[in-house]
Formats: C-alpha cells, structure tokens, sequence
C-alpha cells in the first residue's frame, strides 16, 4: 500500500471517529431532552394533583361498628386511553387493586417498586412498560402513607422522532467519512506531491546516474525542507563525481608521462647488452628516482581519493606543536643544510595525528622548494594554527586562488619535481578536520601557507 494511500485511510478514519463521536454526543443530547421533556410534564401533572384525581374522606359505620372513619379513593371523569400523547392518571394502594378511571382497553400494570413507594408514603420513580405493544413512560409518586399516584404517558411519537434522528445523523455521518475520504484524497495528493517528485527523482538517478535532476521546494515545512535537502544531496554528489572524474582524468594524465619514461629506459636497458657501466649505472638510477616519483604520485593519490574522510584513523587529542616539531626534525634530516626556524606554543587540537603530519610534512616540502639555497623556513604554531613562511618570490595573484587545486602547477614551477597534489591534500586534510588552508604573499617577499584546525583545548608553554 503507498504512502498516500496509507495516509488518506488515517486521515479517513481520524475523520470517521469525530464524526461517530459528534454523532453520538449529538444523539444522546437530543434524546434526554425529549425524554426529559416528558419526564417534566409527568412530574408536573402529578405534582399539581390533577382535578382528574379526586380524594374522598367521609365518616361511615366501620364494619365492626365503631364507626371509624373510611378513606375513599376515586378517579373522577374519564381519562384518555393508553394511545397517543395524553396521559393516563391511575391510584395505587399499597394493598388491592389500583383504583382507575373508567375507560376501555389496555390498563397500566401495577409494579412491586409502584406498591412499595405506596407503602412507604413518599418517594417518586420513573419506569418504562410496554402496554398493548405501546412504549409507556410511567412517573410514580407517593402522596400519603398507603395511596401512590401514578401518571403515564405513551412515547411512540417521541421514540419515532428518536429513530428519525438517529438515521439522520447516521446518513450524514456516512456523507461526512465519504466527502471526508474523497477530500483526503486531494488534500494527500497535493500534500505528498514533493514526496512523490522526491521519489521519481531518487528513481531517476538510481536509473540514469544523471544528478543534475532537482525538484521544486515550495515553502518552509517539513516537506519543502526534505525536498531541498535532497536537492543538496544531489547537488553534494553532483560535485563529488565531478571531482572524482577530474580526479581519474587528471592522474591519466599524470601517470602517462613517469610510465612511458619508464617503460623506455627499461626497454633500453633490456635491449642494450653492450651499454657502458657507467651509462648502465645512471640509467638504473633515473629508474629507480621515477619508481620513487611514481610511488609518491600514488601515495597522494590514494590521499586524494579518500575525499576528505580519515578512514579507520581514530580521531584523538593531538600536541599539535610536538607535531609539528617531529615534522620539522624530518625534513632537517631530507634536507641537510636547510634551517628550520620553530616558534611554538603547547596546543591542543582533536584530529587524526597522521593526516595532521601529512598536511604539515607538505607544506614544509613546498617551503622548501621555493626557498633559495640559505634561506630559513619559518615555522609557528600559535592559536591551532600552523603558519610556514618561505623566503622565495611568492605567489602571483593569479596563482593564489588555484593554490590548493589538485594538479595544478604555477607557471613558474613546472620546471619543478612534484605532482601538484602536496598542497591539495593540505586543504582535504583541514576541511576533514573542520578547518581551513590559506595561501597568502608574506610581506617582505615569500609565502605563507597557513593551516587552521579547530582547537580541542588551548595552552601556552615554552617556545623552541
């Protein structure tokens, strides 16, 4: 069953229980009020002791001749029959039979509780029978110790007023679950339209891997921001392919040149079986530097491709200048001779420690390119921050955008070793850390790289 379906039988069926409860609500109220309304006029005809019943005392000889007083009962004129909306007076005496009008037909049984009340003296009690097929709403109430008065009335016409109301609360509780169920229809189809697109959509690239479809985010509820979420999802991974297409076309490109040199040298030297040693020597050589220039060029590559992400590297606290510090003392060692100038604080940031050491192993590679023979490198770690200042001609306006991009190689520094991944990584490596890679012209001449990582706990301790 789909979503939309699914929501408009809910929605239905929310409906479709308001309906039912209003319906009922409505139902009970309108039937005890016309009950009540006829519980009223009972109890108001026998209250007001109606001239229909009539109390006769007179003083006559008692049968053992002690000329008690005998108490007479009667119902005087004649009362209307058990049909239609008059009502019916009858005398219950606690003992004997009730003292009716004269009339013909049906007669208003007597009940044990109409006898008790009698009895009792005082007291009143509403019950319902059932006389010749009729519905009779009976009121019972005692007026002296022995005599109770019960008045009665038949309520066909109200249960029939009842019923009719009853069938038409019925039929338009129906009219209202099915107008409501083809309104929920609409109102879905229209609700769950970005729902749909998003579905035909996420369909549409499963299909055709084509990620430049987007859908249309009307408003700010939850489903126009789902929808623009999804069109930055498309839109995230629209660039990521675009990346990782560059990525592959751009290393072809850098691996052809380092293969084909290879695969030439080693055809020499397999076809040259009279080649002096000393050329035999330095051709080894330019082999093995270009298995090492390629072995470095797939290192960064395997780097680039993890596309910001650290991997199974576990993140940690990180001494972000004993870092640095250990970085510097390697590239002394791979390069002898150059100076190295530290100026570090103690500094805490929360990141994985080899990929830190790779992008600061980087950055003082590229100081070291272009810093001319006696210059010093200049290193500080202040505030999670690590700035490295070279001494050479700087960077070109033009260049300083493009600093970062993968393969890309100044003008000036084509002449130069490298794959032009070194300072990429550096940027991949701080957006996976939250942080950032800036490119700058020291003043005074040179540049100055910087590399910003989010601070896990900062302190100052001593410098170099």
């Amino acid at each position: 069953m789909s979503f939309r379906r699914r929501l408009t039988l809910a929605g239905t069926a929310a409906v479709a229980v308001a309906i039912l409860l209003a319906s009922g609500i409505a139902f009970a109220v309108v039937r005890g009020e016309l009950r009540g309304q006829v519980d009223d006029s009972l109890r108001e005809t026998a209250e007001k002791a109606s001239p229909g019943v009539l109390f006769v005392r007179r003083v006559a000889p008692a049968p053992n001749g002690s000329g008690a007083q005998v108490f007479e009962r009667n119902v005087v004129g004649p009362a209307p029959p058990l049909t239609g909306p008059s009502r019916y007076l009858q005398i219950v005496r606690a003992t004997g039979p009730p003292i009716r009008p004269p009339v013909k037909g049906a007669r208003l049984p007597v009940s044990k509780e109409a006898r008790r009340l009698a009895a009792r003296g005082k007291g009143s009690a509403f019950s319902d029978v059932e006389v010749d097929g009729a519905h009779v709403r009976v009121y019972t109430r005692a007026v002296e110790p022995g005599a109770a008065v019960q008045v009665a009335r038949p309520v066909d016409e109200v249960d029939g007023t009842i019923t009719r109301l009853a069938w038409i609360l019925g039929g338009v509780g129906l009219a209202g679950v099915g107008l409501a169920g083809g309104l929920g229809m609409v109102v879905t189809r229209t609700a769950t339209r970005p729902v749909r697109e998003l579905s035909a959509a996420a369909e549409h690239v499963a299909h055709t891997r084509d990620l430049s479809r987007r859908i249309e985010a009307p408003g700010g509820d939850e489903l126009g921001r789902l929808a623009a979420s999804f069109n930055t999802m498309l839109g995230a991974l629209q660039r990521s392919m675009s990346a990782q297409r560059r990525l592959v076309a751009d290393a072809s490109h850098e691996l052809r040149t380092p293969l084909t040199s290879l695969r030439t040298n080693v055809e020499v030297l397999a076809g040259a079986n009279g080649m002096p040693s000393e050329d035999r020597r330095r051709l080894l050589g330019d082999v093995v530097g270009q298995l090492e220039e390629l072995t470095v060029l797939v290192g960064d590559l395997v780097d680039l491709a993890r596309d910001g992400q650290l991997l199974d590297e576990p993140a940690e606290t990180v001494r972000l200048d004993l870092l640095v510090r250990d970085a510097a003392e390697r590239a002394r060692r791979l390069h002898p001779g150059r100076d190295i100038a530290l100026d570090t604080e103690e500094t805490l940031v929360e990141g994985a420690p080899g990929r830190i050491d790779r992008a600061v192993a980087n950055l003082l590679d590229n100081a070291e390119k272009w810093s001319p023979p006696g210059a010093a490198i200049e290193v500080v770690v202040h505030d999670s921050e690590v700035l490295v200042r070279d001494h050479g001609p700087g960077m070109a306006d033009d260049d300083l955008p493009r600093v970062f991009d993968r393969f890309y190689r100044a003008p000036a520094a084509r002449g130069m070793p490298g794959s032009g991944l070194g300072l990429a990584i550096v940027r991949q490596v701080a957006d996976a850390h939250g942080g950032a890679a800036v490119a700058e012209n020291a003043g005074g001449g040179g540049a100055l790289m910087r590399l910003r990582l989010p601070a896990r706990e900062s302190g100052r301790g001593a410098g170099p």
